[in-house]
């Protein structure tokens, strides 16, 4: 064969991926490849490729250019394929091989451990209660006015208001005015419940008295509780200094004191008249019925007097009701006021809070022994976000029922809903009272609001070791102990003292100088995702 080629088994072959080759040729063959057993072969990966032909075709040129043709081209589709899956094997391997810098490094760490640790922190452990609790002021008084009527008859119709809620009121100042007449505040405890006029006594005539003397304008010769001459007088004064008359006690226009003048004058004369009669008399049988004439125009002089006196005394200013509101202490605020100038007066015109504002709240049975008077508090108000420091000033002894109290309970210990107090009740819990007062003043508007309050329980006396409670436990032998950890997984058990306990945290003193300090690590319980076995566990004290 001129082609080198042996007749029916020239061919080319490989392995382990290669690529074989084979081509028969019969004899007379010009391409050396045997009709219908050329073709390609291999083993392992290898591809065969058989082009045949029909047996005893005669070759020609044109035939023969279109089998190579055709034969180079299954060649080449050979080789890509067998370089294909040599990549895809090598590609495999190397993945094997090459590791990401993280993945380095991950491999690099050690296994987790099969404990969860904490350290040992040094500081202030302090324990705390936190409880819900309501501003309260001393008194919550609601203003609501029972006014005459306008001219004719005509319904109350507020004509001014002189106050916005959240402002701060002081004795004397006018808060609204109702058809013309003045709505005023004064410092008392006992609610108003009638008008003061001349001539009146009682302990709310005391208290009037006491309320304008503050204000400068005092009792005169009048005795305690007593509404005369004298309170006429302050009560007149007052009025003028807010720009207002007073209201007349008797309304007439003072036709009472004018007709018992004039009853007096009368009677003067008539007693007069009597004494000149029986002065020039010289009968001497007229001398009884002058002298009976005389004496009862005495006795009727005197009645006249009497008559001018007690309309004098009726007569004056007074205090309606419906014009004085009165509070138990300053300094008073606004809460709110829903009167509005031009409206006609209905219901509640505003509510006033008397007196530094409080906290108060109540305890449940496992907290009562926790708070008690002098401990300090932070008291949060969440709606402002505001905080200020405060201290626990009362505790109540025996539980009490919030749907059984008539208002939030005062620092004096009276409710405080006051003269018609409109505080909400309670939801019916059991609980202890106690109350907070804030190291200074809280806003006005917090009055009625919740408050968070925090309660600082207990304390360590300065900076203390720390761990959390989780880290304690006490043996069979009695003895309390933590235990600690170190970087090779090694544990010790070291015998401890317990102190203050707060926020999942306890204090903790070693029974040993040294063997445990800050930073150290100490097991709080056992890392359920680690499989390995837990370290050995060393006595106290074992080298």
């Amino acid at each position: 064969m001129a082609d080198g080629i042996a007749p029916g088994t020239a061919g080319i072959s490989g392995a382990s991926g290669g690529a074989a080759l084979g081509t028969a040729e019969t004899p007379g063959a010009s391409d050396g490849i045997a009709p219908g057993t050329a073709g390609i072969s291999g083993t392992s990966g290898g591809i065969a490729l058989r082009t045949p032909e029909a047996p005893g075709t005669p070759g020609t040129p044109a035939r023969d250019a279109v089998h190579a043709r055709m034969f180079r081209r299954r060649v080449w589709v050979a080789v890509l394929v067998a370089g294909a899956v040599a990549l895809t094997g090598a590609g495999v391997a190397a993945t094997s091989l090459i590791r990401s810098p993280a993945q380095l490094a991950a491999d690099a760490e050690p296994p987790p451990q099969d404990v969860l640790v904490a350290r040992v922190e040094n500081r202030v452990l302090a324990e705390t209660v936190v409880l819900r609790g309501t501003v309260a002021a001393g008194q919550t008084l609601q203003v609501a006015p029972v006014a005459a009527g306008g001219e004719g008859g005509s319904a109350p119709v507020v004509t001014k208001v002189s106050v916005k809620s959240g402002d701060a009121v002081r004795s004397g100042k006018v808060l609204m005015e109702v058809s013309g007449r003045p709505v005023f505040v004064l410092p008392g405890s006992l609610p108003v419940y009638r008008d003061l006029k001349p001539g009146a006594t009682g302990d709310d005539v005391k208290q009037l008295q006491r309320a304008l003397a503050d204000l400068g304008h005092g009792r005169g010769g009048d005795a305690k509780g007593t509404f005369g001459p004298g309170t006429k007088n302050a009560v007149e004064d007052f009025y003028a200094s807010i720009g207002y008359d007073p209201r007349p006690a008797v309304d007439d226009d003072g036709a009472a004191v004018d007709g018992a003048k004039a009853s007096v004058t009368g009677a003067e004369r008539a007693a007069d008249d009597a004494r000149d009669a029986l002065a020039a008399n010289t009968d001497p049988a007229q001398v009884k019925p002058l002298e009976k004439a005389r004496d009862r125009a005495a006795e009727d002089l005197a009645t006249a007097r009497e008559t001018l006196a007690e309309a004098r005394a009726a007569a004056g200013p007074m205090v309606p009701a419906a014009e004085v509101v009165f509070v138990r202490a300053f300094p008073a605020r606004v809460a709110t006021v829903t009167a509005r100038t031009g409206g006609q007066l209905s219901g509640t015109a505003m509510t006033l809070s008397s007196g530094k504002l409080m906290a108060q709240g109540y305890l449940q049975d496992h907290q009562k022994g926790m708070v008690r008077a002098g401990q300090k508090v932070r008291l949060l108000a969440e709606s402002t976000g505001q905080e200020t420091a405060g201290r626990v000033v009362s505790v109540a002894d025996t539980p009490s029922r919030q749907d059984q109290q008539n208002g939030p309970q005062g620092p004096d210990g009276g409710d405080g809903s006051g003269g018609g107090g409109d505080a909400a009740p309670g939801n019916g819990a059991v609980g202890y009272l106690f109350t907070v007062e804030p190291t200074r003043e809280l806003p006005s508007a917090l009055a009625g609001q919740e408050i968070r309050l925090t309660i600082e329980a207990a304390s360590t006396d300065g900076k203390a070791l720390v761990v959390p409670i989780t880290a304690v436990s006490a043996g069979v032998d009695g003895r309390t102990v933590v235990t600690t950890v170190d970087g090779t997984g090694r544990q010790e058990r070291v015998e401890v003292r317990t102190g203050t306990t707060g926020d999942g945290f306890v204090e903790v003193v070693p029974t040993a100088e040294g063997v445990l300090k800050e930073g150290d690590e100490v097991v709080t319980g056992v890392n359920p995702g680690a499989a390995a076995a837990p370290a050995p566990v060393t006595p106290q004290g074992s080298p």
